[in-house]
């Protein structure tokens, strides 16, 4: 279960600017409902200053998605299209106190609604819908552009950081080749920063490593993924991704997991992820 902010749930519950902007000369649609997340952000601006002067939007998704969408238009509503336009998908979720990690595509979302509303304004011209090859992800929708975007802005490095800031490779995971080598590309063309060098693993993690990478074909099969963050004497931190990220069947997952641990190790391991647990009856 994540766990959302008070500010999350009061602009889930309490949602700002959620309308129709009847005289809007500014609307960016992202996503589609039949991707699980879609958004219409509309604005009315000002045509001599473009400030806009009033903005709205309607959002089918989940409560961060509309909590978002919310605090979005909060931020933007005073602010010229240039000063709306250096809005982060950062800033959103600043403001709502934070966002679990598994839904910062959701600000993601609202940050690329309102570049599509800007580029409407001032009649540019939209970027080529999904030309050949640059569409990585097909359940969602979501072309190199996007994750581009994503990984230069948020200095994402792995494909889970992929999957929660875009989602894209969190439904069926036939893209997740594509887009570790789009993130590959994108690092590739970054600076290389000096740091020291990581200190090597041990055996406990070493052995942990090796159960793990016995189950991943049978999660990734189900569309799931777990990969390792951290080995002490007496706990395993994973972390879950794809199908598997918010799954009623977790538990079982890593109850799993530390089965196959105490049968490896000849001692009990308490097994965790970066958003469950489970207890010791649960082996």
């Amino acid at each position: 279960m994540w766990n959302y902010s008070e500010k999350v749930k009061d602009h889930f519950f309490h949602p700002r600017n959620a309308k129709v902007v009847e005289q809007a000369n500014a609307i960016g649609d992202v996503g589609s409902i039949s991707c699980g997340d879609a958004l219409r952000l509309m604005l009315r601006v000002d045509p001599a200053t473009e400030v806009i002067e009033e903005a709205g939007f309607q959002t089918f998704g989940c409560g961060s998605a509309i909590a978002s969408s919310s605090a979005l238009t909060e931020l933007i509503i005073g602010r010229t299209l240039t000063e709306a336009s250096q809005l982060t998908n950062k800033q959103i979720a600043d403001y709502l106190d934070g966002l679990p990690p598994e839904k910062m595509h959701c600000s993601v979302m609202g940050q690329e609604a309102l570049r599509a509303a800007i580029a409407q304004f001032r009649g540019e011209a939209p970027e080529a819908d999904h030309e050949e090859g640059a569409l990585i992800c097909k359940c969602f929708g979501v072309d190199e552009g996007h994750i581009r975007r994503a990984v230069l802005q948020n200095n994402l490095t792995t494909l889970e950081d992929v999957i929660n800031y875009t989602k894209a490779g969190g439904g069926c995971t036939s893209c997740h080749e594509k887009i570790e080598q789009t993130l590959s590309e994108i690092l590739s063309q970054q600076p290389v920063m000096s740091k020291a060098p990581e200190k090597p693993h041990d055996e406990n993690w070493l052995a942990v490593e090796e159960v793990i990478a016995g189950l991943r074909p049978h999660i990734q099969a189900d569309g799931g993924d777990m990969r390792l963050l951290d080995v002490t004497e007496k706990q395993v931190t994973v972390s879950l991704s794809g199908s598997c990220s918010g799954c009623m069947m977790t538990d079982m997952t890593l109850a799993w997991l530390q089965q196959k641990l105490i049968e490896r190790l000849g001692r009990f391991m308490h097994v965790v992820s970066d958003t469950a647990t489970i207890s010791t009856s649960a082996v």
